[in-house]
């Protein structure tokens, strides 16, 4: 074997495989004898760094559990939808994460709160924080299952654990008192060391009444609402346009 093999099968072995790609390319590409040692180095290097990030986005997409693929820069952002630009490219940097602060999006079935969350979502994977995305009505069955089972502390664990936790559409699914203190648990840990990104189509004023008890409503809202950012959504249905858009071969 040679030393080119030997070395590009070394680099492989090591899991180095952004370096091994880039020597190939280095190889394929005698111009690049020109180029000293250190410049090559630190390209064989920066393509390593650059594969194990993107490696490590796709890892952290991959454990969202999005139901769909959105990223920001596919933002529609057309007049009507009451899309504040100026808070949003706040968000964008996910310093209201690292902050520990929460963020409610709001608005009527189908302006696109879902996409829009799993947008600044996978904006926060991209920063390297952890996701994990819940449907509210799947919340509540698996915290119902988990308490029938005796497999809540793991659940809670679960729930806990990831930086950003996204609760979707909020005020859809069937919650009892038990749920309830398990949610307010759940919340309460939360909040010491990590955010949570809800949407609803329920206006806040309208949550209290969503919870089977006035006191649970206020210890949970009281950790959820304060330190929160608002994105209020507005306009027809996303959907409807689209497939409009669609029927028209726009």
């Amino acid at each position: 074997m040679s030393t080119v093999q030997q070395t590009l099968s070394g680099l492989r072995e090591l899991k180095l495989g952004g370096m091994a790609d880039a020597y190939q390319l280095q190889l394929d590409q005698p111009k690049l004898n020109a180029s000293s040692f250190d410049e090559r180095l630190a390209m064989l290097v920066d393509r390593e760094m650059s594969n194990r990030d993107t490696r490590r986005i796709q890892r952290l997409l991959k454990g969202t559990g999005f139901p769909e693929s959105a990223v920001l820069e596919d933002l529609d952002d057309r007049a009507g939808r009451g899309l504040d630009k100026a808070l949003l490219a706040t968000l964008a940097g996910c310093q209201w994460i690292l902050r520990h602060q929460n963020l409610n999006i709001l608005g009527p079935t189908g302006v696109g709160k879902t996409w829009l969350a799993c947008a600044l979502g996978t904006q926060a994977c991209r920063q390297g924080i952890s996701v994990l995305y819940y449907r509210c009505s799947q919340l509540f069955s698996d915290i119902a299952m988990a308490l029938a089972d005796g497999s809540v502390s793991t659940l809670k664990s679960r729930l806990v654990k990831p930086a950003l936790l996204l609760v979707d559409d909020f005020g859809n699914g069937e919650m009892n008192l038990a749920i309830g203190h398990v949610l307010l648990d759940i919340v309460d840990r939360r909040m010491r060391c990590s955010s949570l990104l809800i949407t609803s189509q329920y206006p806040r004023a309208q949550w209290h009444g969503l919870f089977p008890d006035p006191t649970l409503a206020d210890a949970v809202l009281d950790r959820i609402v304060h330190q929160s950012h608002q994105l209020q959504l507005k306009g027809e249905s996303m959907r409807k346009i689209r497939a409009q858009e669609r029927m028209a071969g726009v």
